[in-house]
């Protein structure tokens, strides 16, 4: 049996806008076709009257910290436990918001590594979770915190040589992660270094990229600083994230080499916004000193052909799951002269891409994941049509929400 749903704004990920007056079949969890104008119903098959709303995939938000509270800030001495709550919370948000994949850019004890193994047991629908476990972080540079009752840093792998990342990541590998982690600057969270300092070396991250491709796994590279971002792409990494300080240089040698590029800009508005009463004096200094020359790099990222992909950085201060994916790429549109395409196809097609679950999710394509969303709105006529709350969320065929 075939659901088909009828008489909508349909876009696939793959056009430049959406189709009208389509439909598409969902059957087993996937889709089975697509087309305009009359669905081929047989008996058997459902119907379902979509009443010209806009239908597209579900959202992929390419960075997040699950394990991380945007309320709360607390960046050390949290138990498994409570790590595993708030990502258990923060996921569902996620889901409910219409993110259906996420890939989590670094987590405290590999709970993103183990709620992706626990899958349904889990007891209610989460997002497909592309995991990165715990990140690799030089001593005393970014990532550098301390998780755990005994004083242990169960937050990163602590690498100081070639030979201790390659340890590091085929353990990081062996435990289930899908992507990897590297710390090539420092940041705005971490007290003791700049945004402009440089972290891992090159040889030690293209041991990790090394280690990461030998597995099919890929590297993202934490790279605020240009020198760290440098380093980042001679070591051959995947993708930036971040990218403050990103030039035109880069861009063209990115773009060459097909790496990606994951902003998150909703992170320093965010600490901007929300921040200044309660957050600490570094990090809001830090977050000054940069943010107008992130917005002003991203316009002329955007002016280019580099993939950039949606990422949020959620879970750092006042950085919510259950709207920041939307409000960044309100950010690219409206602040950073993206276009709408730009926009919706860095949270769909060019994110499956560098998550490398393109086959299965990011369109919807005949048998590939029914994960869409229903919208009021059209946001390739409107970005913030995004925002509406009451959208119905679909996964592998099945309303979430």
């Amino acid at each position: 049996m075939t659901t088909y749903y009828t008489n909508c704004n349909l876009w696939t990920g793959t056009e430049k806008a959406t189709t009208s007056n389509a439909w598409f079949g969902v059957a087993a969890g996937k889709i089975t076709a697509t087309g305009t104008g009359d669905a081929p119903l047989q008996p058997e098959d459902d119907l379902v009257d979509l009443n010209g709303q806009t239908v597209i995939p579900g959202l992929i938000n390419a960075h997040v910290h699950l394990s991380m509270d945007p309320e709360r800030n607390n960046l050390d001495h949290r138990s498994e436990t409570e790590v595993a709550v708030n990502a258990i919370k923060a996921a569902r948000q996620l889901l409910a918001a219409g993110v259906t994949t996420v890939r989590d850019c670094g987590c405290a004890f590999n709970v993103d590594i183990k709620l992706k193994q626990l899958g349904k047991q889990v007891g209610e629908p989460l997002p497909t979770i592309v995991p990165s476990g715990r990140p690799m972080s030089m001593t005393g540079g970014h990532g550098d915190f301390v998780e755990g009752v005994n004083g242990e840093s169960n937050m990163s792998y602590l690498v100081d040589s070639p030979d201790e990342m390659r340890k590091a990541v085929r353990t990081a590998i062996k435990l289930g992660a899908d992507n990897i982690k590297v710390m090539a600057t420092g940041g705005v969270m971490s007290p003791n270094d700049s945004i402009d300092d440089t972290a891992l070396t090159v040889p030690e991250m293209a041991v990790a990229v090394e280690e990461a491709h030998n597995k099919h796994r890929t590297v993202a590279a934490h790279a605020q600083g240009h020198a760290g971002i440098q380093n980042a792409l001679d070591a051959g990494v995947d993708s930036i994230e971040h990218g403050i300080y990103i030039d035109e240089h880069q861009v063209q040698s990115m773009i060459a080499h097909h790496q990606y590029l994951v902003p998150t800009l909703n992170a320093p508005v965010a600490i901007s916004r929300y921040g200044r009463e309660t957050l600490p004096a570094y990090m809001t200094r830090k977050n000054d000193a940069v943010r107008d020359d992130f917005f002003d790099h991203l316009k002329m990222v955007f002016k280019t052909d580099l993939n950039v992909v949606c990422g949020t950085d959620a879970g750092t201060p006042f950085n919510r799951f259950d709207r920041g994916t939307q409000e960044e790429l309100a950010l690219w549109v409206d602040e950073c002269g993206a276009t709408t395409l730009q926009a919706m196809q860095g949270a769909t097609i060019k994110a499956a891409q560098l998550l490398k679950v393109d086959q299965q999710r990011g369109t919807l394509q005949p048998g590939h994941a029914a994960d869409f969303l229903v919208l009021a709105k059209d946001p390739l006529t409107d970005i913030h049509a995004l925002m509406q709350t009451d959208k119905q969320v679909f996964q592998n065929g099945s309303r979430v929400h």
